[in-house]
C-alpha cells in the first residue's frame, strides 16, 4: 500500500493539482501571477545566482526530459551508445547541476539573509526557494555520488518505465522497489513542487515577455520648450 501510495497515487495527485491549481489561478487570482521585485534592494547576488541558476536549470530540465522521456532504444537506434549517454548524464550534467545549485544556494540565502529582501517574501518565497535547493541538491547528489556507488543500477530501465507509464496510465510500483533512496527523495520532491507551484511565485514562468520580441519601438522625443 506504501508503493501504491507513492508511486502511483502521490503522483497523480501532484498533477491534478498542478493543473486544476494553475486554471483556478489564472481564473480567480490574475494580478498576483507575477513575482514581486527585490532588484532595487540587491542586485549583486540576485545577478550572479539568477545567472547561475538559469544558465544551469534550461540543460538540466532538457537533460531530465532525455533521460526520463526518451526509451534507452530510440537512443540506441540513434547511435548513442550506453557509454556515451552515461557520459554526458554524469558529467555534463553534473556541470549544469552545479551551476544550478550554486545559483539557487546564492538566491536562498540572499533571501533569507538581506533583510530587506527577507521582509519583502512571502512564506511561500521563502519555501520554494528552500524546498528548490533541497530537490537540485539531491539531483546533484544521485547523479554524482549515488551513480558511483551504485554502479549496477540503471534509472533508465527503472525509474524511466515508471515515469513514462505514469502518462500511459498503467504505471507499476513495484519498478521503483529497489531504487535507492536519493534517488526516491528526488522524484517525491520533485512531484511536491509541482503540486506547490500554482500556489507559488514559480507561476511566473509561464509569464515570459515574447512579444517583447516584435512589439513596436518606443519613441522619445525631446521637449525643446
Amino acid at each position: 500500500m506504501i508503493n501504491q501510495f507513492l508511486w502511483v497515487i502521490y503522483p497523480y495527485l501532484c498533477i491534478a493539482i498542478f493543473i486544476i491549481g494553475h486554471i483556478a489561478r489564472f481564473k480567480y487570482d490574475q494580478f498576483s501571477w507575477t513575482a514581486k521585485s527585490s532588484e532595487l534592494i540587491e542586485k549583486k547576488r540576485l545577478k550572479w545566482g539568477s545567472l547561475l541558476f538559469h544558465l544551469g536549470v534550461i540543460p538540466v530540465f532538457f537533460g531530465h526530459v532525455v533521460g526520463l522521456v526518451i526509451p534507452k532504444y530510440w537512443m540506441d537506434s540513434l547511435g548513442v551508445s550506453e557509454h556515451m549517454y552515461h557520459f554526458g548524464a554524469v558529467y555534463i550534467g553534473s556541470i549544469f547541476g552545479i551551476m544550478t545549485l550554486i545559483g539557487m544556494l546564492l538566491l536562498t540565502a540572499r533571501r533569507i539573509t538581506i533583510k530587506n529582501v527577507r521582509r519583502l517574501s512571502s512564506f511561500s518565497d521563502i519555501f520554494v526557494n528552500i524546498l528548490l535547493l533541497i530537490i537540485i541538491f539531491m539531483g546533484c547528489y544521485s547523479t554524482i555520488v549515488t551513480n558511483m556507488m551504485h554502479i549496477e543500477f540503471n534509472y533508465r530501465e527503472t525509474i524511466s518505465v515508471w515515469f513514462r507509464q505514469l502518462f500511459m496510465f498503467k504505471p507499476h510500483a513495484d519498478l521503483m522497489t529497489n531504487v535507492p533512496l536519493q534517488f526516491k527523495l528526488h522524484m517525491l520532491l520533485g512531484f511536491t513542487i509541482f503540486a506547490c507551484w500554482p500556489f507559488t511565485r514559480l507561476v511566473h514562468v509561464w509569464s515570459v515577455p515574447l512579444s517583447y520580441t516584435n512589439r513596436r519601438y518606443i519613441i522619445y522625443r525631446k521637449n525643446k520648450l
